[in-house]
């Protein structure tokens, strides 16, 4: 995310404007201070203090590593760093970041998420039948992506409303548990998503949920210029 995908300045479709043309194939390749670990087997393959982080076009970013700080774990050259290796993410069991746990790939420096009250209207509907209708809501402005409103479970039809079976993770904000609606005799499968246990700097949306407006009628007061483009922040 942020730097070369969503709507960040390195991806597909960026928000803004550079005032020349980037050239296709632009890779950004920086130091990462943080030292990071790969396990395999309750083992050790891969620790170094001497990480690069690999940005590219549409994808999350990388890391390469000082081939000597590589073990017996399936590695390659990385191409725009001479001297360096790339291990796939799956190559081994578990990644750390200094002592942290690190899933789905590295988490981006110049991503951020803030969590901001504000009194924008968020109107839901489901099959007619009104969810929430509410100027209590907070915002989440994450790093190259669309805003999004979420609600507290206070203000909700709390009697269509269940838990479903499905969870996703974001590295960002933790894991999504998601909720199916019960109207009008059908069930709308995984309509709205919540962070029971959010990430700390995520603490605001505890308990609250967003609802997806590809599944639902979702009337956020939001600026018009920003469409969804595909991404989203779940």
């Amino acid at each position: 995310m942020s730097l070369s995908t969503g709507r960040g300045p390195l991806s597909a479709a960026p928000a803004g404007r550079f005032n020349k043309p980037v050239p296709d194939g632009l890779v950004y390749v920086e130091p990462f201070p943080r030292r990071v670990r790969g396990v395999s087997g309750g083992k050790g393959v891969v620790e170094s203090d001497g990480v690069l982080l690999v940005h590219r076009r549409g994808l999350p970013p990388t890391y390469a590593f000082p081939a000597a700080d590589v073990g017996q774990v399936p590695n390659e050259p990385e191409p725009d760093a001479a001297g360096y290796v790339r291990v796939a993410w799956d190559a081994v069991d578990e990644w750390y970041e200094e002592e942290e746990r690190v899933f789905m790939h590295p988490r981006n420096p110049y991503h951020r998420v803030d969590c901001v009250p504000t009194s924008r209207r968020l109107r839901v509907m489901a099959e007619g039948v009104v969810l929430v209708d509410t100027t209590t809501t907070m915002g989440v402005y994450e790093t190259s992506l669309p805003p999004l409103l979420y609600v507290s479970r206070e203000q909700l039809r709390a009697d269509v409303l269940a838990p479903s079976a499905t969870t996703t993770y974001c590295p960002y904000k933790g894991t999504a548990t998601y909720w199916s609606a019960d109207v009008g005799g059908k069930r709308l499968s995984d309509v709205a998503w919540s962070y029971d246990e959010p990430n700390p700097e995520c603490r605001a949306i505890r308990s609250h949920l967003c609802f997806d407006g590809a599944k639902i009628d979702v009337q956020a007061d939001l600026p018009a210029w920003l469409a969804r483009t595909g991404a989203d922040g779940r």
